[in-house]
């Protein structure tokens, strides 16, 4: 049975840890859609590091933009596509100067595919309203598009997951 499932929670508060695990305990054919670009040493050790960690039996999909179309593109036969993570696509797009206008547009096919998508999709992000107001404008679009990216993509998910510390909180739906 298909599933949709939003991740979300602080930096380092083991969200996407979560999400590989549930994926690995649910889900035999699996795809890792990795939305982050290796532009230094330390984002290359991450990438690495997190490879090493989900193992032989994933399919890692590195797409920077166009997620839609990489979710569009996959066989009938896969179980699950992990996207890991909404954040660092959103700053991709931002960071390729699209318009805000555009990058909404983005997500509302982000949103449509993953809905007519006929692989259960688990999306991680992180919660980016906790914190201050920016204080430049690029990070306040930043913040005010994430927000948006979570709200639609979380209203169109089955279930919705905050992490907190290494825990995760069921706060809309049941897990299986």
């Amino acid at each position: 049975m298909k599933e949709i499932l939003f991740v979300t929670g602080g930096c380092r508060s083991g969200k996407s840890s979560f999400a590989l695990d549930y994926a690995n305990r649910h889900f035999t054919k699996k795809v890792y859609l990795a939305t982050s670009l290796a532009l230094d040493d330390e984002m290359r050790a991450r990438i690495k590091r997190h490879q090493e960690q989900r193992g032989s039996d994933w399919i890692t999909m590195e797409e920077a933009k166009s997620v839609s179309r990489a979710i569009s593109s996959l066989p009938k036969g896969i179980d699950v596509v992990l996207i890991d993570c909404l954040t660092m696509w959103i700053s991709n797009l931002l960071l390729a100067n699209q318009e805000q206008e555009r990058i909404f547009k983005e997500i509302e096919f982000l949103v449509e595919t993953i809905k007519n998508s006929p692989h259960s999709i688990i999306t991680v992000s992180n919660e980016v309203g906790y914190g201050v107001v920016p204080d430049n404008t690029i990070s306040r679009l930043f913040r005010d598009v994430v927000g948006i990216a979570n709200q639609r993509i979380a209203a169109g998910s089955d279930t919705v997951v905050l992490t907190v510390a290494g825990i995760p909180s069921v706060i809309k739906g049941k897990l299986r």
